[in-house]
């Protein structure tokens, strides 16, 4: 057991990944929003994206640098080795619950968005995800 819940796998590819038909994701099989960080050796795509800026409560658009994949098992696959290998994460590896595993993930700095856990969360309960978990 990885401490990564199935059912937040699924609903965070949806959600960043617009139901699989993300330019990012069409592109670049990117189905997480992974960011290509100095520790990256793979392939590469920029495009712009939103984030938010907690200081001045706006939205703005960046070029961001994203993973690029030759597909979505590469990503998937990554996706549990990011979570896993970044010290920052390894709180929510300890949570019992999704919905906990969700909080702390963006408590950790996953995403700017504020609202990013209750869309998963959100996501998890209407697809009826918990059923995935083990």
């Amino acid at each position: 057991m990885t401490g990564i819940h199935a059912s937040f796998t699924i609903a965070e590819a949806a959600l960043e990944s617009g139901w699989g038909g993300s330019g990012l994701t069409t592109s670049a099989n990117n189905l997480f929003g992974v960011k290509a960080d100095p520790s990256w050796t793979g392939d590469v795509l920029e495009l712009p994206t939103r984030e938010f800026i907690k200081t001045t409560g706006q939205w703005i658009t960046v070029v961001a640098r994203w993973r690029k994949y030759p597909d979505w098992l590469a990503s998937i696959n990554d996706h549990a080795k990011f979570l896993l290998d970044n010290e920052r994460y390894h709180a929510a590896l300890q949570c019992p619950t999704v919905e906990d595993f969700c909080r702390a993930v963006q408590a950790a700095g996953y995403a700017t968005d504020p609202q990013y856990a209750d869309k998963i969360i959100s996501i998890i309960a209407a697809h009826n995800l918990k059923s995935f978990d083990l």
